[in-house]
């Protein structure tokens, strides 16, 4: 996979798609959001991202001469659902989609449900194999639960491709932490995405994938070997998850040491579901103790 470039740049990726990388760069973000134009005269906008208003205008700007139609979402997080309400404004557009974020009350791990954009309001819902129907372009929707308990991919059926959103990068496996992700959600979406036979990924963070099968397997590869770790862990006396993330995760540039607890987090919860490891409050906490049951 090559680095994607920089934010600002509109790049033609195939004879429906073109892309503009919002300029949100960060750790959880690689270069920026990738918003998507779909189709050619009469178009729809995927993920437009965060709350900028230069992005915002960019993305008009690209569009100049044709009518933006729909405004499509893949799920809530703050990166990626904001824009479409200053979209909406500039456009009128409909802001189609992912269902609204309902927050977690309560959740085991004590956890407070923050990274979602609360302000979003879909004028329509797009449910698991609903299609929108654009002019020259189908877009069908997947439920992918994990990343987000809301996200969905989108396939674009007329070109075997398919938008990725947060659930499959373009530079890193997604973050999953709880209490709104969910480490059990995760892999089933990504075992439903492998069964697929899709010749390439557009991503909502990252540059094209060429192989995404390959790649998918790969992801799910990835987290059966960081549960293994956990449990060797713990079966060698570790307790705590800053215990177990000190122990897998040597070198982690401390900007990303929160993202580890969580995700160490969220395969705890799983194994605790699952009744192979046991917690003494009961549930997955980050200041729980943990061992193998």
């Amino acid at each position: 996979m090559s680095t994607p470039p920089p934010s600002g740049a509109l790049v033609r990726l195939s004879p429906r798609v073109r892309r503009l990388i919002a300029p949100n760069k960060g750790p959880f973000t690689f270069t920026g959001t990738c918003s998507y134009i779909v189709g050619d005269g009469s178009v729809a906008v995927i993920d437009p991202g965060p709350m900028d208003e230069g992005h915002i205008a960019a993305l008009v700007d690209a569009t100049q001469g044709e009518k933006i139609t729909a405004i499509i979402v893949t799920h809530t997080h703050r990166d990626h659902s904001p824009g479409a309400r200053l979209l909406q404004k500039a456009t009128g557009a409909p802001i189609i989609g992912c269902a609204a974020h309902i927050p977690v009350q309560n959740h085991p791990s004590g956890r407070a449900d923050t990274s979602h954009d609360l302000d979003y309001r879909p004028d329509q819902v797009l449910g698991d194999n609903d299609i929108h129907a654009g002019d020259g372009f189908s877009l069908k929707a997947i439920a992918t639960p994990g990343h987000a308990s809301n996200h969905l991919v989108f396939a674009l059926l007329e070109e075997n491709a398919l938008f990725s959103g947060d659930h499959v990068m373009g530079w890193s496996t997604s973050v999953v932490a709880p209490p709104d992700g969910n480490m059990r959600d995760y892999l089933r979406s990504l075992e439903r995405l492998h069964a697929r036979d899709d010749s390439v990924y557009w991503p909502g963070h990252g540059d094209i994938i060429e192989n995404p099968k390959r790649l998918v397997r790969g992801y799910i590869l990835h987290r059966t070997q960081r549960e293994a770790a956990i449990l060797g862990r713990l079966g060698e006396g570790d307790t705590t998850i800053a215990e177990i993330v000190q122990g897998i995760y040597a070198g982690l540039d401390a900007k990303l040491q929160n993202a580890a607890s969580l995700s160490v987090l969220a395969h705890l919860e799983d194994l605790v579901a699952r009744g192979m490891v046991e917690s003494d409050v009961g549930a997955a906490t980050l200041d729980a103790r943990y061992k193998i049951k």
